[in-house]
Order: C-alpha cells, then sequence, then structure tokens
C-alpha cells in the first residue's frame, strides 16, 4: 500500500478576496504544500470565483505549487489559461468533459499535472479506464460549490476503493480528497486511502494560529497514513 507522506492544500474559497496575495503569503509561511484555487462557473456550480488573471496575479508571491479545481461546464477551451496562470496541476471534473482521455491528454501536452475529479455521487467507474492518463484523483467530500461543507463519511467507500485501483495497477497518482477536511475528519479520510489533504475554512479559521492550524491537520493525516 502506498505510504508516500501527506501532503496539505490549502483551498483559498475561504479567505479574504481584497487581501488574497497576503494569505498566500501566510498559508506558504505556515507550511502549506500547495494552493488550491477553485474555479467555478455558476452553471456547473452555483458559484462565481476566480479567473486566470487572479490566479496569475498571485503566482508571484509565493512558490508553492499551485493546482487549478476546474468546477465549471465544458473546461477544454481555457484549459492553457489555467496552466499560463502557474497551475502546474489542472484537474477537471469527469462529469463535464465529453471526452475525457483527450482532456487529460491535452492538459499532459500543455506540460502541466492532468487530474481528474469525482463528485459525491459519481462512482470510481467513470475514470477507471484513464487512471493511466491521470496524475492526480481527487474524490469530493462534499458536493462542490460551496466552502465550509459537513465532510461526507459515506465518501471514504470510494476513497479505499480508489486507493485500492491505483495500488493494484501500480501508478503513481496523488489521491486527494477535498470537502469537509477539519481535524475531526481528516484521520479518516487518510486511513481510508488518501494523501492528499485540500482544507478551506479549518486552515483559514478556528483557533490558533494558522501554522497550528496547519500542523494539527498534518499530524491527524499522519496518524492516518500509518495506522492503515
Amino acid at each position: 500500500m502506498n505510504m508516500r507522506a501527506p501532503t496539505l492544500v490549502a483551498s483559498v474559497l475561504p479567505a479574504d478576496f481584497s487581501e488574497l496575495g497576503e494569505e498566500v503569503r501566510r498559508l506558504e509561511k505556515a507550511g502549506v504544500d500547495r494552493i488550491q484555487w477553485d474555479v467555478m462557473d455558476g452553471r456547473f456550480v452555483p458559484n462565481l470565483t476566480f479567473g486566470p488573471d487572479v490566479i496569475s496575479a498571485n503566482r508571484g508571491h509565493v512558490s508553492m505549487g499551485f493546482e487549478a479545481h476546474l468546477m465549471v461546464d465544458d473546461p477544454d477551451p481555457m484549459l492553457a489559461k489555467w496552466v499560463e496562470a502557474g497551475c502546474e496541476i489542472v484537474i477537471v471534473h469527469a462529469e463535464s468533459v465529453r471526452h475525457l482521455h483527450r482532456t487529460l491528454s491535452v492538459i499532459a501536452d500543455l506540460g502541466a499535472r492532468a487530474g481528474v475529479a469525482l463528485n459525491p455521487a459519481t462512482p470510481l467507474e467513470a475514470v477507471t479506464n484513464v487512471l493511466d492518463l491521470v496524475d492526480l484523483l481527487l474524490v469530493m467530500t462534499v458536493n462542490p460549490g460551496f466552502g465550509g461543507q459537513q465532510y461526507l463519511a459515506t465518501m471514504e467507500r470510494k476513497i479505499a476503493a480508489a486507493r485500492a485501483e491505483i495500488d493494484e495497477r501500480g501508478l503513481d497518482i496523488e489521491l486527494e480528497v477535498d470537502g469537509g477536511i477539519a481535524a475531526g475528519t481528516i484521520g479518516a479520510a487518510a486511513r481510508a486511502g488518501a494523501d492528499v489533504f485540500c482544507a478551506g475554512s479549518a486552515l483559514l479559521n478556528g483557533a490558533g494560529t494558522l501554522e497550528d492550524r496547519a500542523t494539527a491537520l498534518r499530524s491527524a493525516a499522519t496518524d492516518g497514513i500509518e495506522s492503515r
């Protein structure tokens, strides 16, 4: 079984948008491994967020990695824009793409790492035939669109199935979870098989310092991975 150290990803959805540059600097200083930009179009999900210019404007503030989580209908026409903005990982939703194999190949051709996300109701089988093209598999543990939602523990069965599939096939794929990830839930997601953990509200809000919250999340994730 894969036992890689946990990767802590920060969603900036709960951040102060008027101070994004400072927010990403604070997250890097706190020890976060990379930033997730939740790109929403008001159609695939009922919310509007960032365009590539916003991401590009923040790229020079930090050295840590950026990933674009594209919660948009038909992401294909703008794939290059997210890479040009500085995202080395581009994640598309299996539900939003007509020809997933082609889309993942285009991301790779653009020089980025390709990711695919699954909504809670979407079975793992929707992506098993393209995992050879994938660098990251994202299992959503909430329905996408808004931050601060409650973690869906029922997704742990899908996380475990994804971990088994990845390990059985000997694939080098990061297994990420996103949605309701907090001190009380990250351990269970890690025990199920996740090794990348995207947190928003649990990082940017709450008691203690940002550094304290990041350390607590990483520690709980590490404990979960080691107890598999």
